[in-house]
């Protein structure tokens, strides 16, 4: 089947998009307004970019009439965010994150996550979070659709257990992230295997450490 995407509408193109490049990781976001009331919202289209400069990319979607996104105006006037991956506890309170909310209401508050401060920026890391991404607006870009933000990442905060800094690898037997899986769906990240190979018994042995 080939589709023509310069036929398709816009939101007909979203939908076959956000469905079929799956899973994506998702980023919680933190932002802090102008009179300091702490903004969260999930984003699914993100990701890293690179690790000199280390940078990853945030896309939010304008507003019919070209408003803006709490996110999109914190950003843009503060220069700072923090960016959280989000595992499976954390999954319910993350989606209740994404509801519309008056400016002057903090999610953090209303679902219940607890602010810490950061260690470079304003907006707070979130405690209950395995992996926070301080970080300072690198580049912003715009088309008819979306802002997308490059933030350079200035300090990482993870669980203690998760990070071995001698060899700096990451234990993924400490780490199990949710991904978008289009629409409101999502997936886990248990199910695990190598392609290094040494054939089918290789893609059930059990994940160590990268």
């Amino acid at each position: 089947m080939d589709i023509d995407f310069t036929a398709l509408t816009a939101y007909q193109r979203y939908k076959l998009m956000a469905s079929l490049i799956v899973p994506r990781p998702i980023a919680l976001v933190t932002t802090v307004n102008r009179q300091g009331i702490v903004n969260a919202a999930p984003f699914s289209m993100f990701n890293m970019v690179s690790e000199d400069p280390p940078l990853v990319m945030l896309s939010v979607n304008i507003l019919e009439g070209g408003g803006l996104k709490h996110t999109a105006a914190n950003i843009i006037a503060s220069g700072e965010f923090v960016v959280h991956l989000v595992d499976e506890p954390m999954t319910d309170r993350m989606h209740e994150c994404g509801a519309p909310m008056p400016e002057d209401v903090s999610e953090l508050a209303q679902v219940g996550f607890t602010p810490s401060p950061s260690r470079t920026v304003r907006p707070p890391c979130i405690a209950e979070a395995p992996v926070a991404l301080e970080c300072v607006l690198h580049e912003r870009l715009r088309n008819e659709s979306r802002d997308i933000f490059f933030g350079r990442v200035q300090s990482l905060r993870t669980r203690p257990e998760l990070i071995d800094t001698e060899q700096w690898r990451v234990r993924l037997q400490q780490y199990f992230p949710i991904a978008r899986f289009g629409a409101s769906f999502y997936v886990t990240t248990r199910d695990r295997f190598t392609a290094a190979g040494g054939g089918p018994q290789a893609r059930v042995t059990p994940i160590d450490e990268i």
